[in-house]
């Protein structure tokens, strides 16, 4: 068990050996860290990867432990992280996953075949993190905690792949140590402005400091302008969309889409994904297309289907409830809820819409509600996640008030659910949107997964 610093609030004392510390140690730990996820203003040092690489260093360098792919764009990375390790998965490979952020467990973040790290794992791998403080004199951040350990953990295993979803933007991004085989770019859009920069392009100029000069660049993002500054990054080789690859056909299926697509070496027909809207065919053509710049081959019919059966993306358009239709969607930005909006259409709800909505600060509420209006709800019922960045639920209301909707101000997200259900009839539907801490206060209220850290 773990002694704590005095002064220092609970920051563990870093252990002597990195069994020493329980679960809770390294959540202890993890909660004392700067947590940059989590500002909601302040001073920001200038970006630099020396921090990683000096801690990585003192590791042996985990994260060139196995060839990885690495993922960055504003919207579907995620879900594309998710294909692409399905996709290697079938061909008998161990994957390592890292992804963000959690929507309940911290755990959901770091993933060995799609299966959560387990608490004695994360317990020891934060440990080892904790123990680099005195040989380094670095204190690393949430984050980079985070990123560390998940690179620790895929070496320890012997991972046969690595699929890393960037943080956010990618020069900088504490996972860009990492010497990727493939880099993905899913697509630009106007997120984190004030972090990344103002215009798409200088966002799309961040994102491309993940292009290696020895890897494949698999390039989603179809503006020429803003392709082109990925292609001016320099990797040995571009395979474009709508070029290289694509989705032709994007139909709505019963639990789903059903696809076809096609890659540099081959095309697929009929390919169904169970996961809902037109933009997740989008994502599915960039995961094959990934998939076969890593094995520099074309993947067979059968494992497409085989893998695309089985992926699931919690949190994102997922149907938790029938009779009133319960969605989550952490779409988290306008071009996520005119994605949601878009998707939702694609129901037949023969009642009303009423939406849950909790925000956080960094975006406009208003121009979310834009976006969200095309779902034309009759009720909003404005919340607050307890989360640091969280927009007061009040501040959600009003920007909900201005586009002439009925506005109910619950701040708590799970009554604000409850709340929903309550005044919705079995025809209608509810949906749970405006930020994935929203969404995940939300589906541990509701599938009975008690939230244990952020």
């Amino acid at each position: 068990m773990a002694t704590f610093l005095p002064g220092a609030g609970r920051r563990p004392r870093p252990p002597s050996t990195a069994g020493d510390w329980s679960y809770d140690d390294a959540l202890a730990y993890l909660g004392a860290s700067v947590n940059l996820e989590a500002l909601v203003s302040g001073r920001f040092e200038p970006p630099t990867l020396e921090r990683m690489a000096t801690l990585c260093g003192l590791m042996a360098d985990p994260q060139h432990a196995q060839p990885a792919v690495h993922v960055t764009g504003t919207n579907g990375k995620g879900s594309t992280a998710r294909m692409v390790t399905a996709l290697l998965g079938v061909h008998g490979l161990t994957v390592g996953t890292y992804t963000s952020p959690h929507l309940v467990r911290v755990n959901e973040r770091i993933a060995r075949n799609g299966e959560p790290i387990d608490d004695v794992d994360l317990a020891g791998c934060v440990a080892a993190v904790a123990q680099l403080e005195d040989l380094s004199g670095i204190h690393p951040s949430h984050f980079e905690i985070l990123t560390l350990a998940a690179y620790r953990w895929f070496a320890d295993l012997a991972v046969d792949a690595a699929v890393i979803e960037v943080g956010m933007g990618g020069r900088w991004d504490a996972t860009n140590v990492v010497d990727a085989v493939v880099s993905v770019v899913t697509n630009v859009g106007l997120d984190h402005t004030g972090v990344l920069g103002p215009t798409r392009a200088d966002i799309a100029r961040e994102k491309a400091g993940i292009v290696r000069p020895a890897g494949t660049l698999v390039l989603g993002e179809t503006d020429p302008e803003l392709a082109a500054i990925f292609v001016d990054a320099g990797p040995q080789a571009v395979v474009a969309r709508g070029r290289e690859f694509g989705c032709t056909a994007n139909r709505v299926a019963v639990g789903g889409r059903l696809l076809d697509l096609y890659t540099p070496g081959a095309s697929y027909r009929d390919v169904f994904l169970p996961l809902h809207g037109a933009h997740q065919g989008d994502n599915a053509a960039v995961a094959v297309a990934a998939t076969e710049a890593f094995f520099g081959r074309p993947v067979e019919e059968e494992a497409v289907q085989e893998a695309f059966a089985s992926v699931a993306v919690p949190g994102r358009f997922e149907i938790v409830g029938r009779s009133p239709l319960l969605v989550l969607d952490g779409a988290h930005n306008p071009d996520g809820c005119r994605a949601v909006a878009d998707t939702l259409r694609d129901f037949s709800v023969g009642g009303e819409r009423l939406l849950v909505v909790g925000m956080n600060r960094g975006r406009s509420p208003e121009a979310m509600f834009e976006a969200l209006a095309a779902t034309e709800p009759r009720v909003v019922v404005a919340c607050a996640a307890d989360w640091p960045r969280a927009l007061p639920a009040e501040e959600v209301a009003a920007a909900a008030r201005a586009t002439g909707v009925e506005v109910e101000v619950v701040p708590p997200v799970a009554e604000a659910v409850q709340r929903a259900l309550a005044i919705a009839s079995a025809d209608d539907a509810v949906l749970v949107t405006g930020s994935l801490h929203a969404v995940g206060a939300a589906r541990g209220a509701l599938v009975g997964e008690p939230e244990v850290a952020r």
